[in-house]
């Protein structure tokens, strides 16, 4: 019988995923590299399965699926450890789900769009706080303005805190190329290239670009787009540091030496597994995502705000849902699938709002973007 595999289940993410599962009555199998981990784990949750699986041991991965099943993994750094797991996938016609924020990871996934349709499998890359909300936000402007040919989406926080997983996600990023859809087509672009303020609920805050899903998502759900751009929310400093900072890792990272030396001197320094804000702490974090549908004069034709709660929350609300809803055959296609061409945008919107996202439709509140 077909099954959810967690990977990655005693991880901060993997943990919070595995607790929301179980409590909308799936018994996923709980597998890791750390079989005692994984018992205490299971014993916590009822009683789960569990199994024994390490990205250093490709076939141990492949081991945890057959034909039909979900695999949901949030093993990161993605650049590091993801390929395993997306590959053990494929090559068992199970649908794969990840919770990556890691711009060439999500291109990576994309890529192998042609072997997932030839394996009758969905993937679904960075289907998480990174990057579900902005191609909710961004679907529901472009169903406002048909006629817009670009969108761009801004993410902002605050009070936020970040895991030991996503600070080694963010470092390993560093050095990394960024991409951007240019006339239809995604092209390379350094992260950070770009600047730009977004209206807030009222409030002006500045975003700096990134490599995101709705390049690739977006693109494909609505081909009449011609760009897009996405932005994370900083203080302006910090947006003008980042922007400025870009130009000089983009020079090093030309250099395959220096870029390879960098990044295993920051693998040994920013660990992974170190857990990360706490219940009380993530009930404090609020999150904003702004998207913004333009025509092809620069005329803004529809805005769409979405408010909500933590992002690690979210993360694993929206993980585990889409994995019972792929195990249910609620999937409406294969390949390399983006949030809205997965499950269409009335569902997606359903779900959002179901785990306490809502759209905001004036100024209501001054959020500060971190």
């Amino acid at each position: 019988m077909p099954k959810i595999v967690l990977f990655g289940a005693t991880g901060y993410t993997g943990r919070l995923t595995a607790e929301v599962l179980t409590a909308r009555g799936a018994s996923p199998v709980l597998a890791g590299r750390n079989g005692a981990a994984l018992a205490t784990l299971a014993a916590e949750l009822g009683g789960c399965r569990t199994a024994v699986a390490d990205v250093t041991d490709p076939a141990s991965v492949r081991a945890l699926l057959d034909r039909g099943d979900v695999l949901v993994t949030t093993v990161g750094p993605f650049l590091r450890h993801g390929q395993p797991a997306l590959a053990a996938a494929i090559a068992a016609g199970a649908h794969y789900i990840d919770s990556t924020g890691e711009g060439p990871f999500i291109r990576t996934v994309f890529e192998h769009d042609e072997q997932a349709r030839a394996a009758g499998v969905g993937l679904l890359t960075a289907f998480g706080f990174d990057y579900v909300p902005g191609n909710l936000a961004a679907g529901l402007a472009l169903r406002e303005a048909p006629g817009a040919v670009r969108a761009d989406v801004g993410y902002f926080m605050r009070s936020p805190g970040t895991s030991g997983g996503t600070r080694a996600s963010m470092a390993g990023m560093l050095f990394e190329t960024g991409f951007a859809l240019r006339a239809g087509q995604v092209v390379t672009e350094r992260a950070g290239a770009r600047l730009r303020s977004f209206d807030v609920a009222g409030k002006t805050q500045t975003g700096v670009s990134i490599p995101a899903s709705e390049h690739f998502a977006l693109s494909r759900a609505y081909p009449h787009l011609r760009e897009v751009d996405v932005f994370l929310g900083l203080p302006p400093l910090a947006a003008q540091g980042l922007h400025v900072g870009s130009r000089l890792t983009s020079v090093v990272a030309q250099v395959p030496a220096v870029k390879r030396g960098l990044n295993e001197a920051l693998a040994r320094t920013v660990k992974g597994s170190t857990g990360g804000p706490d219940a009380q702490a993530r009930r404090r974090t609020r999150s904003w995502v702004v998207a913004e549908a333009e025509d092809a004069a620069g005329k803004t034709l529809a805005t769409v705000t979405l408010r909500g709660g933590d992002p690690y929350d979210f993360t694993a609300a929206i993980l585990a849902w889409a994995a019972d809803t792929a195990l249910g055959g609620g999937l409406l296609g294969t390949g390399a699938l983006g949030p809205v061409d997965a499950f269409g945008l009335d569902t997606l919107s359903t779900i959002a709002h179901d785990i306490g996202w809502s759209s905001l439709p004036g100024p209501a509140i001054e959020p500060k973007a971190t």
